[in-house]
């Protein structure tokens, strides 16, 4: 199993920053990607971004140039930098984990930290 904890949101105003992070234990294989989704009312929850094990990024369109994922792997800890952020950006953030065993994937999420960008 992993457990996944999430902290770091909360409100900010338009073109403010703020950073969160993840820290993932249990049993966490070598081969994974984690990432950042978000859902806010009344909508589908979004990737925003993921890292995975090697280092390779993606980002949502929406957040390029904007948004820095980054992950600690001695840690198990994934981050969020974001910057210069709209009230568009206002939602739950969860953190999430996905690792595979043989043909198997695992997938794993956060409780969810909300994040409020005030116009």
């Amino acid at each position: 199993q992993v457990q996944l904890v999430e902290s770091g949101g909360g409100l900010v105003q338009a073109g403010g920053s703020l950073r969160l992070s993840c820290a993932a234990s249990g049993s966490i294989f070598s081969i994974n990607v984690m990432g950042w989704y978000r859902q806010a009312p009344g909508k589908q929850r979004e990737l925003v971004a993921g890292i995975n094990s090697g280092g390779s990024v993606n980002y949502a369109d929406s957040v390029k140039g904007r948004f820095t994922i980054s992950r600690d792997n001695a840690k198990n800890t994934v981050y969020l930098q974001m910057n210069s952020l709209k009230p568009e950006d206002t939602a739950v953030y969860y953190c999430n984990l996905k690792h595979w065993y043989g043909a198997h994937e695992y997938d794993y999420w956060g409780q969810g930290t909300q994040v409020t960008v005030s116009s």
